[in-house]
């Protein structure tokens, strides 16, 4: 087993959400990948409140017990994929919530964007990448992005297009090498 860990988070908890498919197929690519582990962390099973810290997340002084547990969570991993719907030109509202609800736990970490939507969701990771930005999380330059239209059949069933394989080994690539030159920040 390798002790670099990266999370895919999946950022959508809506009803029938695309999302789910997106997220097991990158778990799925990534596990024939070597010396990384990848798991899905599924919004879903975190049930976050919208922001109810009364402290700033900089402090790391966590009062709830949702937000000590979800700090606890993100801190196991050395870096991060994000899968994100396109909600009115962003992120979805769920997704922004966890990710502002901490702090250090991303710091010195690398990340990487997934999205889908009607136009592959290269808004949400535009804004995503400002907001990785503020928290000194390492983006890579590889996104993948699913259209709707082309890697969904009737904008429900996931059947991405097979250029997106190569795109996936690059953006693994990236990530996996980012993440391991950041964690000799971290020690």
């Amino acid at each position: 087993m390798s002790d670099l860990k990266i999370a895919v988070i999946l950022g959508s908890t809506r009803p029938g959400r695309n999302g789910k498919a997106v997220a097991d197929w990158v778990v799925d690519r990534a596990g024939a990948r070597a010396g990384f582990e990848y798991e899905l962390v599924d919004l879903a099973d975190y049930p976050l409140p919208h922001l109810d810290e009364v402290i700033p997340p900089a402090m790391g002084q966590y009062q709830g017990e949702h937000t000590q547990a979800w700090a606890a969570k993100i801190a196991e991993f050395d870096g991060y994929i994000f899968v994100t719907p396109e909600y009115n030109h962003s992120t979805s509202g769920v997704l922004k919530n966890a990710i502002d609800y901490l702090y250090g736990e991303w710091n010195n970490k690398a990340a990487a964007f997934v999205s889908y939507g009607s136009l592959g969701g290269a808004r949400a990771i535009e804004h995503l990448r400002g907001v990785a930005s503020e928290l000194q999380l390492a983006h890579v330059r590889q996104q993948l992005s699913f259209s709707l239209f082309t890697d969904f059949e009737n904008f429900s069933v996931f059947k991405p297009a097979e250029q997106h394989d190569a795109a996936a080994t690059t953006l693994f690539d990236q990530l996996e090498s980012w993440t391991r030159a950041l964690k000799t920040v971290r020690v």
